[in-house]
């Protein structure tokens, strides 16, 4: 068996000062992935948290259907 130790990349911020929605202790946390093919999402509302992930693929994906101009 092989077991390997990693020390993820993690990013944080309080949503306050993104969404007027957000209440003073709302914030968001995105952790790499250990193998680096995607993110691990936390979204923390006084109405309750979201865990989710994405890899680079689904991230692209989203990107293009929220920006598509199509008509």
């Amino acid at each position: 068996m092989s077991i390997e130790v990693s020390k993820r990349r993690a990013v944080f911020s309080e949503l306050k000062k993104y969404c007027h929605h957000s209440s003073d202790n709302d914030y968001m946390e995105v952790t790499e992935w250990s193998n680096g093919e995607g993110w691990d999402i936390n979204i923390n509302r006084k109405s309750g948290s979201e865990n989710f992930s994405l890899t680079y693929g689904e991230w692209e994906l989203m990107q293009v259907l929220i920006n598509w101009k199509g008509g």
